[in-house]
């Protein structure tokens, strides 16, 4: 196996990546091998979309197909090596039938086979042998990138990136938001990825287009989320237990949790979000169900320890899956879509009944906690309710700086540095925060400046669109360049996702961003120093230095 997606990737002077038997992650080489064979055969689909479409040819059901297979190689998603190749023979299949469908239309014009990449020819046989006979043709470092790091660092930048852009594209998708010209664009950042350019500006360019589409691709999943449930409110959420049986659900799928709700009304199942489903409470059209009684537990990494101390039924909606077998919870939790874990039940279709039956057998929490009250909620249409007051307190001097802290968490001890560096924010500084990178600090008091609460929770990683659109606001308003505004952001990262909000921010101009706790394996020396001549883009230090350092810049 080849990864080197992720924080938990092995780093050594030998070599980056995480190359042995196991990832850190846990997943088997076999099952990365075969990732890396569906994600070949995935850009071979979209050599072939791209093509059809010259001819006006376009098939809504394969445009979904790609990105969806392309999440299930997140990062923590999918460990379960049957589904890979169910997905790979999918592709293949799909691959097959644009590929007439383009041939017949181009007649003599069609291009021959052998002038395509080869994600455009192999044939895949039916077995998992057969599928990893392909592996290393297929392997993140195939051909140059073996020997040139930078040349692979900026593939993988791309590809890593497009990953996160495709997990946000499925997300929007799930609430019927979907987009011709989206998976057009799509398509031809994955058709381009598969002919292994070695050309350094081309691969720097598209990563950029995959920033502007990624800002599209959000945009759209902002308008799924309000169209289905409303925009988000400033709420008050309880973090604490409350007595009776429970369904905790994590991941980032609202609709999932809708369903949920819908199935569990009146059954006396109280049901509890963790991780990155916490912004669903701030939702009307999910909010408005009772039973929907708070949060539990924090982010993705501990819930190893968390999902073990929780008495219910567990359902993982997406990505941020861990191995379940290590708290004994298997026989418990549920995976959902793209998600899967050997021995694990899972869910297909919209019927929960199996989760719910499983709840009701379950002890549940035996009392009431004391309550503990955090604020959510404050998305885009929040945002913009509170500007003119925001920028009354910024004209008066009340306010004097603003701080974006988010992105991933994870369970380096490093990452105390984000806790650290919001405490240590000026009184007169607010605080927007985003991603599971919150729950380092977003149980914590900061009070307000003149009634507008100093940390402003604005909901996933996904809702850094709601912070652009804030910041694009303010910039109008004061007349100046978003990076005139005494505005810092700090951004934590961990996998694809926030590889490819990254990217969005760039594309769109906005430079000077710190982030940390460590850099990408994948970015070499010389590819950090582009992005910090171009960008601005340095890595973090110690919170009283790069405290000193963007409070003299801003």
């Amino acid at each position: 196996m080849f990864c080197i997606q992720c924080e938990q990737t092995v780093q050594s002077p030998t070599g980056n990546g995480c190359q042995y038997a196991k990832g850190m992650c846990g997943k088997l080489a076999d099952t990365s091998d075969l990732q890396d064979v569906l994600i070949y055969m995935l850009q071979g689909v979209s050599i072939y979309a791209v093509k059809a479409r010259q001819y006006g040819i376009k098939d809504a059901e394969i445009d979904a197909f790609v990105p969806k297979a392309f999440f299930a190689t997140l990062t923590n998603v999918n460990f379960v090596d049957d589904r890979i190749i169910g997905y790979a023979l999918q592709a293949q299949q799909y691959r097959e039938q644009l590929k007439t469908a383009y041939e017949a239309a181009a007649g003599s014009d069609a291009i021959a086979v052998e002038q395509l990449p080869m994600a455009a020819s192999f044939t895949l046989g039916s077995t998992k042998e057969e599928l990893l006979h392909y592996a290393d043709m297929c392997a993140a470092n195939r051909g140059v990138a073996s020997t040139n790091e930078d040349i692979m660092g900026l593939r993988l930048l791309c590809l890593y990136g497009l990953k996160g852009a495709a997990a946000y594209l499925e997300h929007a998708r799930v609430l019927d938001q979907t987009d011709t010209e989206i998976y057009a664009s799509f398509h031809e950042l994955m058709a381009f990825l598969a002919e292994d350019s070695d050309d350094a500006d081309a691969l720097f360019n598209t990563s950029m287009a995959i920033g502007q589409l990624n800002y599209k691709i959000m945009a759209m999943l902002d308008l799924g989320e309000t169209e289905c449930f409303g925009h988000p409110e400033p709420t008050q959420v309880n973090t604490k237990p409350i007595k009776g049986k429970a369904i905790l659900v994590s991941g980032h799928d609202m609709k999932d949790l809708e369903l949920i709700l819908q199935q569990t009304e009146g059954k006396g199942i109280n049901v509890y979000t963790h991780g990155e489903m916490l912004p669903a409470l701030a939702y009307p059209e999910l909010k408005k169900y009772s039973h929907l009684v708070g949060n539990f537990g924090s982010a993705w990494q501990n819930q190893q320890h968390e999902f073990a101390n929780f008495p219910g039924a567990i359902v993982m909606t997406s990505n941020c899956l861990i191995d379940p077998n290590v708290g004994s919870y298997d026989e418990r939790i549920f995976t959902r879509s793209i998600v899967g874990w050997p021995g694990v039940s899972h869910i297909t279709g919209d019927d929960f009944s199996e989760v719910i039956e499983k709840a009701l057998t379950l002890d549940g929490f035996a009392y009431d906690e004391i309550p503990h009250m955090i604020t959510i909620g404050f998305a885009r249409n929040a945002l913009m309710a509170a500007a003119p007051a925001v920028v009354e307190n910024v004209k008066s001097g009340a306010i004097k700086h603003f701080f974006l802290i988010g992105g991933c968490d994870g369970d380096k001890a490093e990452r105390s540095y984000f806790t650290d560096l919001a405490t240590s924010a000026p009184k007169d500084s607010v605080i927007l925060t985003l991603g599971c990178g919150k729950y380092k600090f977003n149980k914590l008091e900061f009070g307000d400046i003149n009634g507008i609460p100093r940390l402003l929770d604005i909901g996933q990683c996904n809702d850094a669109y709601s912070a652009i659109q804030l910041a694009l606001a303010l910039s109008e308003i004061f007349e100046c360049d978003i990076n005139e505004l005494p505005l810092s952001i700090v951004l934590s990262w961990f996998e694809q996702k926030a590889i490819v909000v990254l990217l969005t921010l760039l594309s769109l101009g906005v430079k000077n961003i710190r982030t940390g706790p460590s850099a990408p394996a994948f970015l070499t020396d010389n590819l950090l120093a582009v992005l910090s001549q171009q960008f601005g883009l340095t890595g973090t230090t110690t919170v009283e230095a790069d405290l000193n350092s963007l409070l003299k810049t801003a």
